[in-house]
């Protein structure tokens, strides 16, 4: 039957079509020769029966379902293992163990006071935890219920949800439908058996791709076809390269090689197609899209990791005071009983248990240690980490949410992809950038080209008027070189997208009256046919539009279309075009047959194809770098060589891309030899399989003669330079890495003021003539050497470049190119070369591969020490972005790739102005504060617990009740210190950007430096020995109330605890720079909450309320004592910080104070006043040098 229907479906026209010879689709027969070794092999194992997923060899294979999961827990798994990672947390763990002691007789407090704040804690985290995985979960049902028709026998289809699919099911997937596995491609709905197919989920590329059947299988086009069609595939093991597939079908008794044109990947899309058949090759985890999903990065900021090690710093306090007071009290313990004389009568020495026995001491200093342990341990923060995440979480919720970095051309937002790096926006040193993309808008415009020696194109560049500028030009009534600029720009912009170019004489079909106009038409349809573009013609307007790979190639299909040669219909062995015929006038209707496309990629840095034209003749048709294409060139070729090189390098000073258009004539003996080498390099199943059609490809790509070149502009993004100016102003060095030449990177550079009127430029690159002499020679070791040697001889004159001027505080930029790059980052030179980098104001490394935009992040990272941020559109960006600190990814025409695996996502460059200067430092001060504070408000509450058992003998007896110590972190002082990290200013957002310098306070990490932190430590310090000593000595010895009664232990630690409660909320009302109503709800709210829960506690019965019962409603708030004492308290524990504030605000204001003068005496519009304070970046950094002895401890 299936014999029967091929037979039908390939009488005909099918016989007449010609496949194979477009990409890499092969779809002859073809001999495997010595390359069919590998199937079978090791990583070539696979074995799918095609339409026999039940049959026992499918069976026995037992491959992966096609379920997904993308979870990190299970209902089986999320407890254990959330559990064990919220206790692989050293704070978490040590409150575990004190929670565990707490159920022993030598707990201070019962177990239940001490359980509960850990269980509220963990719970929380582990509540955020699971409220993300369920999330994730409901995804996964999404994706893994999606319905898709699957043959079921006897040539029917039926609908099954994704999960159930199998290795060796027939599916049919319909038009703008994703693919539910990876498929082999049997058929499509046109008779060539091709397909659209969208990536954009897979790479982030926007642009269709073609993929094609093999021709054997291509009459497969309806369901019933499928009633006994059975194939076997062999094919590579799952892995994770998407751009490779290797195997091979067979098919009645014949074997056809695959490749990765056959497969249709997972998650890809079925786009202008109403349909294919395909055979389930991977499912599940073993497929590509799936084996390419890992985990980005672990990163945490300088800021979590420098809090651990206060962690472990308050550990060492703890364990030290634990350690010091046991040791008194073994020795007190020993000494209690002499002579049968008792010291500590009430302690009962003589019949005590073994904690007082001076019998036992040293047993007794022991079990005191391990009730030290847990009664100091409201030294450390148990609500610390929950409360941070917290905080970060609504941090990026304000990111996301601000209107100023919402991008409406393209409806998108900022978009905090991970929270945990918000505070290392506010210390960015370095920003590492890619330039197309993302300093540049991506979209590419048609703006000049070189024709037969000839320049065409009055269109003036961005870059052109920066130049201009620079030059001390007036861009108005002022002529540059030979051009009217005012005349020019002002000129309307052209309303086709893509296409800029002004140029009456080829316009309009003037073209024919050009002396060369011969070369101009062949020039014209090479644009028109070199390219892998697909034409969409909208059938209301009757206008076609293109699917290209990148803008460069939409631009030059656009191009040729303005200019009288329209690309219209693609089929999979031809192009067809309408021209203008230079004799007649009239447009003309043209095939040419599609024989070979040489694809383009980033070694080869060229395109080509071949076609036969309507008289038969053969074309090859090249377009490339001019750094490939000149060499290729035949000597009958080189006509206008010299000219087009001229005309190249003024386009790449005026900041364009350029391409060198060339084109030959081939004999028909030439083609077939070249064709016969070029299939067996295609059907070829080897792992060089790509290097084998390179070398094919060399045979022809040569002897070329030369047309002319392209000249395209990919315009600067609004505010770009506006924002770089501002971010050098903010202190933050800039480095461009590029793959542009390195004139059009400099011209670029100006132009985004990067590089600026009088800064001194240092170039490093190996265009020197004995270099090159060595090159012609080809001797690769004298090569390396002498590079080597010239590139550490560059850097080294730039270092004394660098220290000649020390004393002028010049400026310097440093360009080097990739070869140079190369060298300079060996184990040898890159250390001397970040040396003259980091002394540099802007860098700009050209010509650089991915990798090494990498290893220079990662050379600057580990290099300097301080935070570097990369920031890129690309997929070739993607290395950059997980290397760098924190990765920004720009969600721009290049698809969603680099913004895949970023921290941050934004639609602008420009957006990354208001990332760092306002967010950054915001969250940047915010976190710093609120860590501080937390650091602060335990101390002052741990110590007062340690002075009383000092004052106590060290018995091991808390001063508060068991309640007030579990309460204190979770309800009493929380909520202030969240409100802090969420709402606190200390400038606001306009401030922040007109006065830049201020993120330099992150930067040199001003905030968070040790001193700082324990400055605040030693406030907490100061805060508890005022309390303590004061409420002490106030109410020890004398009547506390008209009853004559005195103080005991519940009405003292009670009237302590509300001083501690009031101090610690007053010292966050005096360190909040901007004050809410939030905050005041929460500030004044904890107290009152405080005094409400001592009422309300206090009426409880005695059993549940213990040493508390009464204390409030009957003690405390009818002695006018407990009122005097508790005000008298917190002011005088508030004093030290208040007075040292006052003075360092008045006489040592720091960066953000002086601004905060400024806003005060309201006078930020004084342009006077202004001038004496924005200063430049090098006066104003002295400022805050001046400032660095008020890095105080606590502002």
């Amino acid at each position: 039957m299936a014999v029967e229907n091929r037979g039908m479906k390939t009488g005909g026209k099918r016989r007449k079509l010609r496949l194979s010879k477009i990409y890499s689709f092969r779809c002859g027969r073809a001999s495997f020769k010595d390359d069919h070794s590998q199937i079978g092999g090791p990583g070539f194992s696979r074995l799918v029966y095609c339409n026999e997923p039940d049959s026992f060899e499918a069976g026995i294979h037992n491959y992966a379902g096609n379920y997904v999961r993308s979870t990190k827990y299970t209902a089986a798994s999320f407890f254990p293992k959330a559990l064990f990672e919220q206790f692989r947390r050293v704070a978490n763990f040590y409150f575990l163990v004190t929670g565990i002691l707490a159920f022993t007789p030598l707990a201070p407090y019962i177990a239940v006071s001490a359980i509960i704040p850990l269980i509220i804690v963990v719970g929380a985290t582990m509540m955020k935890e699971g409220i993300e995985d369920w999330r994730r979960k409901q995804q996964d049902n999404e994706v893994n219920n999606r319905k898709v028709k699957v043959h079921c026998g006897d040539g029917v289809f039926k609908h099954t949800e994704w999960r159930n699919l199998r290795v060796g099911d027939i599916v049919k997937v319909e038009k703008d439908e994703f693919f539910p596995a990876d498929l082999l491609l049997l058929s499509s709905s046109y008779e060539d058996a091709i397909s659209y197919v969208e990536t954009m989920n897979l790479d982030g590329e926007t642009n269709l791709k073609l993929k094609q059947a093999l021709e054997v299988t291509s009459f497969l086009q309806e369901d019933s076809n499928f009633q006994d069609f059975k194939a076997l595939v062999k094919c590579e093991d799952p892995n994770a390269n998407l751009y490779s597939f290797v195997g091979s079908m067979d098919f009645e008794e014949q074997q056809y090689p695959l490749n990765p044109q056959q497969l249709l990947l997972r998650d890809s899309k079925l786009r202008n197609t109403d349909y294919v058949y395909g055979a389930v090759i991977f499912t599940g985890h073993d497929t590509k899209v799936i084996q390419n999903s890992t985990d980005p990065p672990s990163k945490r900021s300088k800021i979590e990791r420098k809090m651990d090690k206060i962690i472990y710093f308050l550990f060492c306090v703890l364990f030290t005071i634990g350690f010091v007071g046991s040791v008194y009290f073994g020795v007190t313990t020993h000494d209690d009983l002499e002579n049968g004389t008792m010291k500590r009568w009430y302690l009962r020495p003589d019949d005590s248990t073994i904690f007082f026995d001076p019998k036992r001491a040293p047993a007794a200093a022991i079990y005191h240690f391990l009730t030290a342990v847990m009664l100091y341990s409201y030294l450390i923060p148990i609500s610390l980490y929950v409360s941070i995440e917290i905080v970060k979480v609504l941090q990026s919720m304000f990111i996301n949410q601000d209107i100023n970095m919402y991008y409406e051309d393209a409806d998108k937002p900022a978009h905090a992809r991970t929270s945990n790096l918000n505070e290392e926006l506010g210390q960015v040193d370095t920003i590492l950038s890619d330039k197309t993309g993302t300093l540049t808008c991506n979209s590419m415009e048609f703006v000049k080209c070189s024709v037969a020696g000839t320049a065409y194109g009055h269109g003036v560049t961005e870059v052109e008027k920066a130049m201009a500028r620079r030059k001390g030009f007036l861009l108005a009534n002022e002529m540059v070189n030979g051009k009217d600029y005012a005349k020019v720009s002002s000129g309307k912009k052209s309303p086709v997208k893509g296409f800029n170019f002004e140029e009456r004489r080829i316009m309009n079909g003037n073209w024919v009256n050009e002396e060369r106009a011969d070369v101009i038409q062949k020039f014209l349809q090479l644009l028109a046919i070199c390219h892998t573009a697909i034409p969409e013609e909208d059938e209301n307007m009757g206008k076609i539009s293109y699917e290209a790979e990148s803008p460069d190639e939409a631009a030059f299909v656009i191009a040729a279309r303005e200019l009288g040669f329209e690309f219209y219909k693609r089929t999979q062995t031809s192009v067809s075009l309408r021209e203008l015929d230079p004799f007649s006038g009239q447009k003309v209707e043209r095939l040419y047959k599609l024989l070979n496309v040489l694809e383009f990629n980033s070694s080869r840095k060229r395109m080509a194809v071949i076609v036969k034209d309507e008289e038969g003749k053969l074309f090859l048709f090249c377009k490339g770098a001019d750094s490939v294409m000149f060499e290729r060139l035949a000597k009958n070729g080189r006509e206008f060589e010299e000219q087009t090189r001229n005309h190249v390098n003024e386009y790449a000073e005026a900041g364009l891309r350029t391409l060198i258009l060339a084109y030959r004539e081939l004999g028909e003996e030439e083609y077939i030899d070249f064709n016969k080498k070029h299939a067996e390099a295609k059907n070829s199943v080897s792992a060089d399989r790509e290097e084998l059609l390179d070398l094919a490809a060399e045979m022809i790509e040569k002897d070329l003669i030369l047309l002319g070149a392209t000249a395209v502009e990919d315009k600067l993004q609004n505010g770009v330079p506006e924002c770089i100016n501002k971010l050098s102003q903010a202190g933050i060095k800039i480095w461009v890495l590029t793959g542009d030449k390195m004139e059009t990177a400099i011209n670029i550079g100006f132009a985004c003021s990067l590089l600026r009127q009088g800064m001194k430029q240092i170039i490093i690159n190996l265009d020197m003539p004995e270099i090159k002499t060595l090159e012609k020679m080809g001797e690769k070791d004298a090569i390396a050497k002498a590079s080597r040697e010239s590139v550490l001889h560059q850097i080294s004159e730039g270092k004394a470049q660098l220290s000649a001027s020390s004393e002028n505080s010049e400026a310097f930029a440093l360009i080097i190119d990739g070869k140079s790059l190369a060298y300079a980052l060996e184990d040898g030179m890159k250390k001397i070369f970040l040396e003259l980098a980091i002394g540099c104001a802007s860098v700009i490394c050209c010509r650089s591969s991915p990798k090494q935009k990498a290893l220079v992040t990662k050379l600057v990272k580990i290099g300097t020490g301080k935070t570097t941020l990369a920031i890129g559109d690309g997929a070739n960006d993607v290395g950059m972005l997980q290397e760098a600190d924190i990765g920004v990814g720009i969600s721009g025409v290049e698809g969603m790739q680099a913004v895949m695996s970023s921290d941050i996502a934004i639609a602008q460059f420009r957006f990354l102005e208001r990332l760092l200067l306002v967010h950054g430092h915001w969250c940047y001060r915010r976190i710093s504060t609120m860590i501080c504070y937390f650091f602060y408000k335990n101390l002052a509450f741990g110590i007062t617990v340690f002075l009383y058992e000092a004052h106590a003998s060290f018995s091991g007896k808390p001063v508060y009740n068991d309640w007030f110590l579990s309460l204190y972190n979770m309800f009493f002082t929380s909520l202030p210190v969240v409100a802090l990290g969420v709402f606190d200013q200390d400038a606001p957002a306009q401030f922040c950007l007109k006065f830049p310098l201020l993120y330099q306070e992150g930067v040199q990490n001003v905030l968070f430096s040790w001193r700082r932190i324990l400055g605040w430590m030693f406030n907490g310090v100061c805060s508890a020995v005022i309390i303590f000593f004061f409420c002490t000595q106030a109410l020890d010895l004398q009547a506390f109330n008209s009853d004559g009664k005195a103080a005991g232990l519940e009405i003292v630690g009670t009237t302590m605890y509300t001083c501690v409660v009031w101090v610690v909320n007053c010292q966050m009302a005096l360190a909040v720079r901007y004050l809410t109503l939030i905050q005041h709800l929460v500030i004044w709210g904890g107290i009152t909450f405080w005094y409400l829960f001592a009422l309300v506690y206090g009426s409880m019965p005695p059993s549940i309320s213990t040493t508390a019962y009464k204390v409030f409603i009957e003690c405390l708030a009818p002695a006018p004592l407990f009122w005097f004492v508790t005000f008298f308290v917190v002011v005088s524990a508030l004093i030290p910080y208040f007075s040292y504030s006052a003075i360092q605000m008045r006489f040592f204001p720091s960066y953000h104070e002086i601004l905060q003068w400024i806003r005060l005496e309201d006078q930020a519009n004084d342009p006077e006043y202004r001038a004496s304070h924005t200063l430049g970046y090098p006066a104003s950094l002295a400022l805050v040098e001046r400032s660095n002895g008020i890095r105080d401890g606590f502002s």
